[in-house]
């Protein structure tokens, strides 16, 4: 047990069967503390980022989005900004563009049961493997994904009796299969309706136990 900035932090292998809400709110608290303080305002701005401002976008608009906001957002090391927005930016042509936007208004319309075709969809983004298209669909959709990322493995690899935890055991963090990523936004879904009906009430997301298990897998 940890005790962080006058929070009280359980294990995450006990955290996870735990019906206390005290502890899953100073869980949820203690994502900001990892925040680096540069990206505070865009952190900000995404987490409360809605669904019709995408749907405002034209082409350029949504390339620019991208480039300028969400890729910042996934990938704070610059070495990592670099490569991944060396691929984004081989959209140079309005046709390539349009093709872009295109990817755009499926991601609007996707169906949301289908968490394995949306990842799909959206790792069609050139520069987006499934960890960041699973980013842009948490933000979007945080009541359907959460974001999977090495820092997720890492994190459910602390709880040894996971029903998944063979599978978990032998994924690659660095390098997760759209396979995997499927599996890991339905193991989210699944701890966030626990917390749902323990409480009663529709406040716990996959996004935030994605949250949860980031700060747990550093």
């Amino acid at each position: 047990m940890l005790v962080e900035s006058g929070r009280t932090i359980l294990p995450i292998s006990e955290l996870w069967h735990s019906p206390d809400q005290t502890a899953w709110d100073a869980a949820l608290a203690r994502y900001w503390d990892f925040v680096q303080p540069r990206n505070l305002e865009l952190e900000r701005s995404l987490d409360s980022i809605e669904l019709e401002r995408i749907r405002g976008f034209d082409a350029c608009r949504w390339y620019q989005f991208l480039l300028g906001e969400y890729f910042r957002w996934k990938y704070t090391a610059p070495n990592r900004y670099a490569t991944t927005t060396r691929e984004l930016k081989r959209y140079r042509t309005d046709v390539e563009l349009e093709q872009l936007d295109g990817i755009r208004q499926r991601i609007l319309n996707l169906d949301l049961t289908d968490v394995r075709g949306a990842l799909k969809t959206a790792c069609e983004i050139r520069g987006l493997g499934t960890a960041g298209a699973s980013g842009l669909l948490a933000l979007l959709y945080p009541h359907t994904f959460g974001t999977v990322d090495q820092f997720t493995v890492k994190a459910l690899r602390q709880i040894p009796d996971l029903p998944e935890a063979d599978t978990v055991r032998d994924m690659n963090p660095d390098s997760l299969s759209v396979k995997d990523g499927a599996l890991l936004i339905e193991i989210m879904q699944r701890k966030a309706a626990a917390n749902n009906r323990i409480v009663c009430t529709q406040t716990w997301t996959p996004r935030k136990i994605d949250k949860v298990l980031w700060t747990y897998g550093r």
